[in-house]
C-alpha cells in the first residue's frame, strides 16, 4: 500500500487491536532511525527571506518532508506520516489570530480584547492559513502518492482555541468572572472545529488515507487527539464545568481517541478523563526534565487497572525493565535509541518475548 511501509496492513491490524487494549500478534512497538548516508536524500537547504516564507512555501515543506520519509527507516509499527503544518495555533490563526513563527514551531497573539466582541470571532474560509493548509495537503498527497501517509493538521480547539483568540493568564481571570461567556464560546469554537476537522478527514479519505496526524496512530475510520493544555491553569470544577463537555463532544465525533496529557498539572485530571468512554487512550507527556518512563509506572498502572491504553516511550536498552513492570495489553512502545537493522531486530525479538511471556 505505501512503499516506505510495505507491511502497513499488518500494522493497522496491531493498532486496531491496541486500542481494544489486545494484542494480535505480539505489542505495538515503533522507533525509526536514519538510512546509511549512501541511501539518503540530499535534504532542501533554506534560502527564504525570514521563516515566515519559509514556513509557507509549499513546494519546500513538501520536498523537505519528502527527503525527511526517504531518508528514515520506519520499524515496526512506526508510520511515514507527512502532514500540514503550521504550527500548534493554526486553528485558531483560522480566526483571524496572527501567527508568529520561529525556526521550529509558531504562536498566535491574542485578538479578543473584549468579551462584547466575542460574536465576531469567526472561522474565515478564505483565510490565508486556511487556504495554505489545504495547499499543502493536496500537495502531499500529490507527492505522497504510493509512498507515505499524510494526515491532518494539528488542530487544538476548545479550551486551547480560546485561550489563543483571549491569552492564557487573561482567560484564568474569565472563567472566574465570566464563565458563561467562555462556555459559549468554546460551544461554538467547537462545532466549527469538527467541520473543520471533517473538511480534512473527508479530503485525505478520498485520496485512500487513512486518520493520522502529528501523532502517529491510526485506525479504521476517524482519529483524534484531544487535549486541554490550558485545564493546566485552572481547578478541576473549572474544567469539568467549562470543557469537559466540548471535549466529549469531539471525541463522540470520532472512532478513536488518544487523549494528550500534557504536564504534571495536568496529572490530577487523569481519573476524571478514564472515566469518559469515548477516550479510548492516553498520551502523557510528564514535562521537561521529568520524562522517565520508571517514575511514572504507577500513572500507567492507573490506566491500565482503567481499561486503556496509552504510549510509553522507553530507551531500548530499559525493555526489560518495562516488561517486568507492565503487562502488555494496550502498550504501545515507542522506543529511543534504535540506531541500525542490528539493534532494530532486537527490538522486535524482545517485544515479541514479552507478548509470549504474558
Amino acid at each position: 500500500m505505501y512503499d516506505l511501509k510495505p507491511d502497513f496492513p499488518q500494522v493497522l491490524e496491531r493498532f486496531e487491536a491496541w486500542w481494544q487494549g489486545a494484542i494480535v500478534d505480539r505489542p505495538l512497538v515503533s522507533f525509526s532511525y536514519t538510512r546509511p548516508a549512501a541511501e539518503c536524500l540530499p535534504v532542501p537547504v533554506s534560502g527564504h527571506s525570514s521563516l515566515r516564507e519559509r514556513w509557507l512555501d509549499v513546494g519546500f515543506a513538501v520536498d523537505s518532508a519528502c527527503a525527511r520519509l526517504h531518508n528514515t527507516v520506519f520499524g515496526g509499527d512506526a508510520l511515514p506520516v507527512a502532514y500540514p503544518n503550521l504550527g500548534p495555533e493554526v486553528f485558531s490563526a483560522f480566526y483571524g489570530c496572527p501567527l508568529q513563527f520561529t525556526e521550529t514551531t509558531s504562536w498566535t497573539e491574542p485578538i479578543l480584547e473584549d468579551w462584547d466582541a466575542a460574536d465576531q470571532l469567526k472561522l474565515d474560509h478564505t483565510n490565508e492559513y486556511y487556504r495554505r493548509i489545504l495547499q499543502l495537503t493536496d500537495a502531499l498527497l500529490e507527492a505522497g502518492k504510493g509512498k507515505f501517509l499524510v494526515g491532518y493538521t494539528d488542530l487544538h480547539g476548545g479550551g486551547d482555541a480560546v485561550a489563543a483568540f483571549r491569552d492564557p493568564q487573561q482567560l484564568c481571570i474569565d472563567v472566574v468572572e465570566r464563565p458563561d461567556d467562555v462556555r459559549s464560546l468554546v460551544e461554538r469554537v467547537t462545532v466549527d472545529f469538527l467541520r473543520a476537522y471533517d473538511t480534512y478527514h473527508h479530503k485525505l479519505q478520498a485520496a485512500g488515507m487513512h486518520s493520522v496526524t502529528w501523532l502517529p496512530a491510526t485506525c479504521r475510520g476517524r482519529m483524534h487527539v484531544p487535549s486541554n493544555d490550558f485545564s493546566c491553569m485552572i481547578s478541576q470544577e473549572m474544567f469539568e464545568d467549562l470543557f469537559i463537555p466540548g471535549i466529549v463532544q469531539e471525541c463522540r465525533h470520532m472512532d478513536r481517541c488518544i487523549y494528550h496529557l500534557d504536564g504534571p498539572q495536568a496529572l490530577r485530571y487523569l481519573d476524571l478523563l478514564l472515566a469518559i468512554p469515548e477516550i479510548d487512550a492516553i498520551q502523557w507527556v510528564p514535562g521537561a526534565g521529568q520524562s522517565h518512563w520508571s517514575d511514572w509506572i504507577d500513572v500507567y498502572r492507573r490506566i491500565q487497572a482503567a481499561g486503556k491504553a496509552f504510549i510509553l516511550y522507553p530507551p531500548a536498552d530499559e525493555l526489560d525493565q518495562v516488561f517486568a513492570a507492565l503487562r502488555p495489553e494496550g502498550v504501545w512502545l515507542s522506543v529511543a535509541g534504535v540506531a541500525d537493522d542490528d539493534q532494530a531486530r532486537s527490538v522486535l525479538q524482545s517485544v515479541h518475548r514479552w507478548r509470549t511471556v504474558a
